[in-house]
């Protein structure tokens, strides 16, 4: 079974991708064929086309963590995560094989379109702010670091709905202020700084939703209040934390990660539910920047790696 689709490829040591047709295993057991319409361009999904190391599991190789689609029996699903374009082909196809288990009904209150808008940023944001709502944090303000991207930005638009105070940090204030401002933030300031600082600094944040890493994320738990939580999410500026334990044995602040790769349907289902509450078509449209083709993704993804994307980029398989 033969598909188009972007693929990823070993050509003579240098790794390429491109539109070419790719060849598919017949659907086995647990599993379905998925007619993709719509998949998305995440920051995983930018490295792996990039040819950055770390992703993909294996070459030739399919790219996207995301994919929309109906299959045979005519029903609508998503899938996000769950091993697509990473250690099996990915939704940057017209067709895909999926496991039943990983896929959830698109709900009736987004297209496709905005189903695969959402995608793994949006699950991701609400698998977050479920991670605060578990560990107790307290009250008061919430940090989003990363928010002109697509989980900071779902996560400023989730957790201001929820009530929270929200304030968004990021590297282009001046020119996403009135963006992020308008999805619910309290107060847009600058990215915090990359350089580790003193272990314990002021305390500002009840809680945080870090979708950065490095630096950033280690003086962000710095200042985070006693008692508060952090969900770590992201790595777009590294993977390191070179920080100490000082925060969580003076202050007893909860360190929680977010998986939105492994994680079972019930999960899935609450984080589509939240959003659903919580986040309606018009966000999700605003969070948006733009919809492309599969001709245009290497593009794309040089402007996600570089940072000057505002949100999401949605591509429609079809084009």
């Amino acid at each position: 079974m033969s598909t188009r689709a972007i693929v990823v490829r070993d050509d003579g040591g240098e790794v390429r991708a491109g539109v070419q047709q790719v060849e598919l295993a017949g659907p086995g057991k647990g599993e379905t064929l998925l007619a993709v319409t719509h998949s998305s361009l995440n920051y995983k999904d930018a490295m792996a086309v990039a040819g950055r190391p770390g992703i993909l599991r294996g070459l030739p190789m399919v790219p996207g963590i995301d994919a929309v689609g109906r299959t045979p029996d005519g029903r609508s699903l998503v899938v996000t995560g769950a091993g697509l374009g990473e250690r099996r082909h990915g939704g940057l196809a017209e067709q895909v094989v999926i496991e039943h288990a990983t896929a959830v009904p698109v709900p009736e209150a987004y297209t496709p379109r905005q189903a695969a808008a959402i995608g793994t940023a949006g699950v991701t944001a609400a698998l977050a702010a479920l991670a605060l709502r578990r560990h107790g944090a307290p009250d008061g303000p919430v940090l989003v670091t990363g928010a002109g991207g697509g989980v900071g930005g779902y996560a400023v638009a989730l957790l201001s709905a929820l009530g929270h105070r929200v304030v968004a940090s990021t590297g282009r204030r001046e020119a996403l202020e009135e963006h992020l401002t308008g999805l619910g933030a309290a107060e847009v300031v600058d990215r915090l700084d990359p350089a580790p600082g003193r272990p314990l600094q002021q305390q500002r944040w009840a809680a945080v939703v870090d979708a950065v890493g490095g630096g950033p994320l280690v003086n962000a738990i710095a200042q985070t209040v006693p008692g508060g939580v952090v969900a770590a999410c992201g790595l777009a500026a590294s993977p390191d934390l070179p920080g100490t334990v000082l925060p969580f044995i003076l202050r007893g602040v909860v360190l929680a990660g977010v998986d939105s790769v492994a994680i079972g349907q019930d999960a899935r289902r609450e984080a589509w539910a939240l959003l659903v509450a919580h986040v309606p078509g018009d966000v999700v449209d605003r969070l948006t920047e733009r919809e492309i083709g599969l001709g245009e993704v290497a593009a794309a993804a040089d402007e996600v790696l570089a940072g000057r994307i505002r949100g999401r980029v949605v591509v429609d398989v079809r084009r």
